[in-house]
């Protein structure tokens, strides 16, 4: 058994871009910011993560392969 062990790194997911969009969702009251998708039929939003700084945003970009601007919702 190694003792030092790489960190695997996660495979970039995939979404649906014809039925989810990438938004922030920021709290008016708290400023508190989230990362999800939006369903553009429905209006359904489902968080993904927090955004507690520019590093967590990167890490939501990599991680689904987003490219360009994300619209912010209040």
């Amino acid at each position: 058994m190694p003792l030092f062990l790489r960190k695997k790194q996660s495979p970039t997911l995939t979404y649906d871009q014809e039925r989810l969009e990438p938004i922030l969702r920021s709290s008016i009251c708290t400023g508190e910011t989230t990362a999800g998708f939006l369903e553009k039929g429905t209006g359904h939003y489902t968080e993904v993560c927090l955004i507690r700084s520019p590093g967590d945003l990167a890490a939501f970009r990599q991680k689904y392969g987003i490219e360009g601007e994300i619209r912010k919702t209040y």
